[in-house]
C-alpha cells in the first residue's frame, strides 16, 4: 500500500516510470546495495526520531552513522528513534521501507551533509522492495525538507 502513496506522488511529478521494484528484499542498505548493483554509500537511507512531540527524519547516506552530539546541538534533544510499532502509523511507511516523499503531515524532514558528494543516490520509496534513483537537487525538491543538516559521522 505505501509504495502506491509514493507511485501516486511521483505520478503527479512525471517520475512514477523512475520508480524500481526488485524481487528481493532491499530493507536495509547492505540490500539495497545489492538489489541496486551499487555501493552502500550511495543508500539514502531514511531514519524516523521523536524530537519531543514531533517526528523527523533524518536522511542520511548510506555509510554515515548518527553523532549523538551533532543531533543533540541540531534538535536541542538526544536521538530517540520511533519504535518499529509507531513507524507506520507515525511517518506513513514501515521500516524497511521509510523514505522522505509524502510522508504523513507534521513529519518534518531534514537531508544530511553526507548525502552532497554523490551525483545521485537511491532512497526507498515507501516499501521494503523498492527505490529511485535521484540527483541531489531532486531530492531537496520532492522531499520536501527543512533543509540540510549536519548530523552525522562516516
Amino acid at each position: 500500500m505505501s509504495i502506491e502513496k509514493v507511485r501516486a506522488y511521483f505520478k503527479n511529478e512525471g517520475l512514477e516510470e523512475r520508480i524500481q521494484e526488485f524481487d528481493v528484499s532491499s530493507a536495509t542498505v547492505e540490500l539495497a546495495a545489492q538489489a541496486l548493483n551499487c555501493e552502500p554509500c550511495r543508500i539514502a537511507k531514511t531514519l524516523s526520531f521523536h524530537v519531543g512531540e514531533r517526528v523527523v527524519l533524518a536522511v542520511l547516506a548510506g555509510d554515515a552513522k548518527i553523532d549523538n552530539k551533532k543531533y543533540k546541538a541540531q534538535f536541542g534533544a538526544k536521538a530517540k528513534m520511533l519504535s518499529r510499532e509507531e513507524t507506520g502509523p507515525l511517518v506513513g511507511y514501515d521500516v524497511g521501507g521509510i523514505c522522505p516523499f509524502a510522508v504523513n503531515e507534521g513529519v518534518e524532514v531534514y537531508l544530511d551533509q553526507s548525502l552532497k558528494r554523490f551525483d545521485t543516490v537511491y532512497p526507498a520509496c515507501g516499501s521494503a522492495n523498492s527505490a529511485i534513483e535521484m540527483t541531489i537537487p531532486e531530492l531537496e525538491r520532492y522531499s520536501h525538507s527543512k533543509g540540510w543538516v549536519d548530523l552525522s559521522r562516516i
